[in-house]
C-alpha cells in the first residue's frame, strides 16, 4: 500500500507535537511529526496509510486547508483534529469534510490512544472495503458485452424467458451467459450480485 501504517501528527506547537510523538512511539507506534501543513504535503504522497493527529489552528495554512487539499489529491487518511479553540463552524466543516473526531486541547493522553486506535481500525475497514470493490471491479471488466447485458436485466429483475424475448436469443442461451456471469462475479445469488452492482454502481449501461 505504498507505506507502513503511520501515525501522522501536525502541529506548530514543537513542545507538544515532540511530546505525543514520544509518547505514541513508546506505545509501539511508528511516528512522523511535521511542524506545518506544507511540510506534510512535502513529505508524503496519497499512498499514506495510517491516522493523521491534525492541529486546527497554524499560521499560512490551517488544518481545515489542509484537509480540503487531502481530499482533492486523494489521500484516504482518517483525521483526527486537535484544537485549543474549536468552533461549531470549524467543527462541522471538519466533520463534513471526513475528519473522524474533533478533539479539544488539552487532550487526555488516555482520549488520544482510544480516539487513534478508532482511526487505525477505520482505516482497515477502509483498506478492506476497496480491496474488495477493486476485486469487484475487475471480475465485472472480465465479463462480455452480452454477460453485462444479462447482468442488468437480472438485476431488474426479469425471468430467463423474459431475458429472452427482450434479447432475442434463447433461453437457453440466456440461461448459458447467466450462469457465466454470476460465475465470474463469483456471486452466490441474485441477491449478491444487486450488493455488488448498487454498492459500487457497476456500469449504468451494459
Amino acid at each position: 500500500m505504498g507505506e507502513l501504517l503511520t501515525i501522522y501528527i501536525v502541529d506548530d506547537d514543537d513542545a507538544l507535537r515532540e511530546s505525543l510523538a514520544a509518547l505514541l512511539t513508546r506505545r509501539g507506534y511508528r511516528v512522523r511529526d511535521f511542524p506545518s501543513a506544507q511540510a506534510f504535503l512535502d513529505g508524503t504522497t496519497a499512498e499514506a496509510v495510517g491516522c493523521l493527529v491534525l492541529d486546527l489552528r497554524m499560521p499560512d495554512m490551517n488544518g481545515l486547508d489542509l484537509q480540503d487539499i487531502l481530499v482533492q489529491r486523494g489521500y484516504r487518511l482518517p483525521i483526527l483534529f486537535l484544537s485549543a479553540c474549536g468552533d461549531i463552524p470549524s467543527t462541522v466543516h471538519a466533520v463534513k469534510g471526513g475528519a473522524l473526531d474533533f478533539l479539544e486541547k488539552p487532550v487526555a493522553f488516555g482520549t488520544l490512544i482510544e480516539r487513534i486506535q478508532q482511526a487505525i481500525a477505520e482505516e482497515r475497514r477502509r483498506s478492506e472495503q476497496r480491496a474488495e470493490e477493486e476485486q469487484i471491479r475487475h471480475r465485472y471488466a472480465q465479463l462480455t458485452r452480452r454477460e453485462r447485458e444479462i447482468m442488468h436485466l437480472v438485476i431488474a429483475g426479469l425471468t430467463n424467458k423474459e431475458m429472452a424475448s427482450e434479447i432475442g436469443i434463447s433461453q437457453r442461451t440466456v440461461e448459458n451467459h447467466r450462469a457465466r456471469t454470476m460465475e465470474k462475479m463469483q456471486a452466490e445469488n441474485v441477491a449478491a450480485l444487486c450488493r455488488m452492482a448498487n454498492l459500487y454502481r457497476l456500469g449504468d449501461e451494459p
